[in-house]
């Protein structure tokens, strides 16, 4: 397969953006004049002076429509492939506090020099995610070097629909992982985090249940909640909620919109030996469960959310920007004084700045103050360049609360 073709001149906006050391180039007018392509193609990167920039993987179909793999003229072979991979492992092997804990990031796209192309281990199981077309001509080469190099017993590829805002809840009842060599797993594969054991699922639902980035916040909470009564909204499999439960917690109230998550919950507790009957599980609409709780008179001393940036339910739409000032202040009333607060957010698009900003509006509608004690991230499994700030994307705040607005807060 010919792997690279003539060079693609980029605008001297994108010229600049790669010599700051981004790796994407984002179709514009330049683009659209380049020659025509095949998704997984190798190009030469260069301005309008023809000096050469990079080599990228190109995507013609997609809005980034290549993504930078070097700074130097390479090809995408075995032996580029294979120190990439095999330097991705070694620094999780050095740098990434993974004890006690089977399931975390391999790769991770942009932060390992592999743009589009993440690779997840649980337990004896790798899962691949291509984010990126032009991986797809790659993806044998791919498996056939993390065979040699983690002797995995399966490899699965997770794939995700295009429109995945559009997809209700039910879709994540669907198979959307496929087994691409090696021996096929459980339909729920056991996998320790934190010394808890947790239910995976490779093949059904859009995610396999557990998600990875939050394993040190999860650890995190784990130290802040021995005694305490903690509600977990957007609880899905309920990991958040285990942790707290494992850690001493007087009483964990999940809430999650969908029966089939709240069950997979329950399975978590379950697997870990956790009493069921000492904790709470609600079905229901958020924003909807939080008015009832707090005309109830429920009080916690934890509460914490993280909803995924969109989603849709029967009684209500969110989205990051507006809905979390909105969730923020529901919860207010139902939280001790001097209680935690404790929010996170995946969204790429909304930085950290403009998220506390999401908080500050939250709180000033709740008339309480809020004050961030900690302010965390994903863990060092997934890395991201100085030079690419969308690759920072989870932000994970712990505030406390107090009524110092007037007396005006509620306790």
């Amino acid at each position: 397969m010919k792997t690279r073709d003539t060079a693609r001149v980029v605008g001297p906006e994108t010229a600049r953006m790669l010599e700051l050391g981004h790796p994407w180039v984002v179709a514009d007018a330049y683009t659209r004049k380049w020659p025509a392509g095949t998704p997984g193609q190798c190009v030469e990167l260069c301005d309008g002076q023809g000096r050469f920039l990079a080599t990228a993987l190109l995507d013609p179909e997609d809005r980034i429509i290549a993504r930078v793999l070097d700074r130097k003229r390479i090809q995408l072979d075995r032996p580029w492939l294979t120190e990439r991979l095999r330097s991705a492992i070694e620094l999780r092997r050095h740098h990434a506090d993974l004890n006690d804990s089977t399931a975390y990031r391999v790769v991770n796209a942009e932060g390992d020099g592999l743009p589009g192309l993440t690779v997840d281990r649980y337990a004896d199981y790798l899962m691949l995610q291509l984010y990126c077309a032009g991986w797809r001509p790659h993806l044998k080469l791919v498996t056939q070097i993390l065979q040699e190099l983690l002797s995995p017993l399966g490899m699965y590829e997770k794939s995700r629909p295009q429109k995945t805002r559009e997809l209700e809840a039910v879709s994540d009842s669907k198979n959307y992982g496929r087994l691409l060599g090696g021996k096929a797993a459980p339909q729920r594969l056991e996998v320790r985090e934190n010394g808890l054991t947790f239910l995976v699922s490779l093949e059904q639902g859009l995610n396999t249940g557990l998600f990875l980035d939050q394993r040190r916040n999860r650890r995190d909470l784990m130290l802040r909640v021995e005694g305490k009564r903690v509600l977990n909204l957007f609880a899905y499999t309920g990991a958040f909620s285990v942790a707290a439960a494992a850690a001493g917690a007087a009483q964990v109230t999940g809430v999650d919109a969908s029966a089939g998550y709240t069950d997979w919950a329950r399975d978590n507790f379950a697997a870990n030996r956790l009493n069921i009957r000492q904790h709470e599980f609600i079905v229901g609409d958020c924003l909807a469960v939080l008015s009832k709780l707090a005309l109830s008179g429920k009080r916690y001393d934890v509460i914490l959310m993280d909803p995924p940036s969109f989603s849709t339910t029967a009684r209500s739409r969110f989205t990051t920007r507006g809905g979390t000032s909105d969730l923020v202040a529901a919860a207010l009333p139902l939280l001790t004084d001097n209680g935690l607060l404790i929010t996170s957010s995946n969204h790429q698009k909304v930085d950290v700045a403009e998220y506390l900003k999401e908080l500050r509006r939250g709180a000033l509608q709740g008339a309480c103050d809020l004050r961030v004690i900690s302010l965390l991230g994903q863990p060092e499994d997934f890395p991201y360049p100085v030079t690419f700030p969308e690759g920072r994307y989870l932000k994970y705040a712990v505030c406390v609360k107090s009524g110092s607005l007037a007396g005006r807060c509620a306790r």
